[in-house]
């Protein structure tokens, strides 16, 4: 079944258009947060790729299935060390690691709820859904497609898959021991690019289940393709992720569960691009790494985030600051004031045609920086009338999801910044400019932003 929505397919590198294979629903999977810490922003910026996806096909008629997987079960890093995220950051806190998993998974739902991301269908937790990894695991060893090391870990046998790299570019015959992979295991492996299905517990004592290879815990890939499957019925329409997980997760994804259902499991692999903040990349080293709830703490409204997002092409490298930010907020506020409450005649055929004309910008591989292009020309059309825009407005927000209709309260100055307000406004009027401007920066240090109009001095928060 055809939906009308086109997305750039990172497998075959072009524009393909999404099916339903049961004519019924179509069936995406997202990769989740490991939740061993705080999603930031350029993490938030993949789940808001899935949202979109889902709003664009529901606004067209269709239903969708979306799972988003909560890694609760740490996995070794990509980085070359043995250290697991989740107990590390469970000995840090001096907690136990699954508590630890709860808070952020919680934090996880309630960044989601602020950026206006409606819930996936299904949100399976790793340490729930073991069973579903080592049945997979016990598959894939049937097949041959998977042994067990002389560690005692189980390891996909990489070269059992012929279609390797076709996600990635990444060859096997090219790949250098220890190339962006989790751990070099000391020879337990056949091959050097093999990965773990299952790692033996060693010394570990803790997050570790009983196999039927011994104690251990899952690799980092398995836990997808068993969620997947399941979920999904054997197929998945639509798989979403960022660009880093392209290799070797996705790569590593796509050869396990191919290998198990002997055909191609995904039909399109949509890829958010990276988001720079102040064009830098964020890292915790750096100390540049932005949370939602850092937005909120500065009276940031988080939808500023995604109308952020919303202007920048998914699959575009994009620069994050705090004045877009602002901007942003600014923008948000001005739109619901202007599309509160308003009472006339709604041309319905105009709304009509503005509508499938932004909605046909989204279909088009999310093109939202151009649906918005078209939004704020109508915006300013003189010939659509106050009650049409509005109409407009809260139809398309259906896909934008920026709460065009929430009613806007203002919060009130204090009685010295009202004073600041008025001494300013008075300097304007006498021609003081010189005064004027010492008094704006003034206001723009205690968070009030002051504009001048035709109709005068305006102000608001920053």
């Amino acid at each position: 079944m055809k939906t009308g929505l086109k997305l750039y397919d990172t497998k075959s590198k072009s524009i393909q258009e999404v099916m339903a294979s049961d004519d019924k629903s179509i069936r995406i999977y997202c990769c989740g947060p490991t939740v061993y810490r705080d999603a930031h922003v350029g993490n938030l910026r993949t789940f808001l790729l899935s949202d979109l996806v889902t709003r664009t096909l529901k606004f067209s008629g269709h239903k969708t299935i979306l799972i988003q997987n909560i890694t609760d079960v740490g996995h070794m890093s990509e980085d070359i060390v043995a250290e697991d995220k989740m107990l590390s950051e469970a000995k840090a806190q001096s907690r136990d690691p699954f508590e630890i998993a709860r808070d952020y998974e919680a934090k996880f739902h309630n960044d989601l709820h602020n950026l206006g991301i409606d819930p996936a269908d299904k949100y399976p937790r790793a340490s729930e859904t073991i069973d579903l990894m080592l049945s997979l695991i016990s598959k894939l060893i049937e097949k041959k497609h998977a042994y067990v090391g002389s560690d005692g870990s189980v390891y996909f046998a990489a070269q059992s898959f012929p279609g390797y790299g076709e996600l990635s570019g990444n060859r096997l015959d090219s790949l250098k021991p220890g190339h962006r992979y989790e751990y070099t295991e000391d020879g337990a492996k056949n091959f050097h690019a093999d990965w773990a299905l299952w790692k033996s517990a060693g010394n570990r004592k803790e997050m570790i289940w009983d196999s039927p290879w011994g104690l251990g815990f899952p690799g980092w890939h398995i836990e997808c393709s068993a969620m997947s499957l399941d979920l999904l019925n054997g197929h998945v329409d639509l798989h979403i992720g960022g660009i880093d997980l392209r290799f070797p997760h996705h790569e590593n994804e796509r050869a396990q569960s191919n290998a198990s259902e002997d055909k191609e499991v995904v039909d399109l692999w949509l890829h958010g691009e990276h988001l720079l903040f102040e064009g830098r990349k964020m890292s915790k080293s750096s100390g540049n790494v932005v949370l939602l709830s850092d937005l909120i703490a500065i009276d940031l409204d988080p939808l500023s985030l995604r109308l952020c997002l919303l202007e920048n092409r998914y699959r575009s490298q994009m620069d994050l600051t705090w004045d877009a930010l602002k901007t942003a907020d600014l923008t948000l506020k001005k739109w619901r004031e202007k599309f509160a409450d308003i009472s006339g005649e709604i041309d319905l055929e105009v709304v009509a045609l503005e509508v499938a004309q932004m909605a046909m910008d989204m279909n088009l591989d999310l093109d939202s920086p151009r649906a918005l292009q078209k939004f704020r020309a109508m915006e300013r059309n003189q010939n659509i009338s106050p009650a049409s825009k509005r109409a407009i407005a809260l139809k398309i927000d259906e896909i934008f999801g920026l709460e065009l209709s929430r009613k806007v309260v203002k919060r009130e100055p204090s009685e010295s910044a009202l004073e600041l307000l008025a001494i300013r406004d008075s300097a304007r009027k006498s021609k003081d400019f010189k005064a004027s401007d010492e008094l704006r920066d003034e206001l723009h240090k205690i968070g009030i932003a002051v504009r001048d109009t035709p109709s005068g001095q305006e102000w608001d928060w920053l």
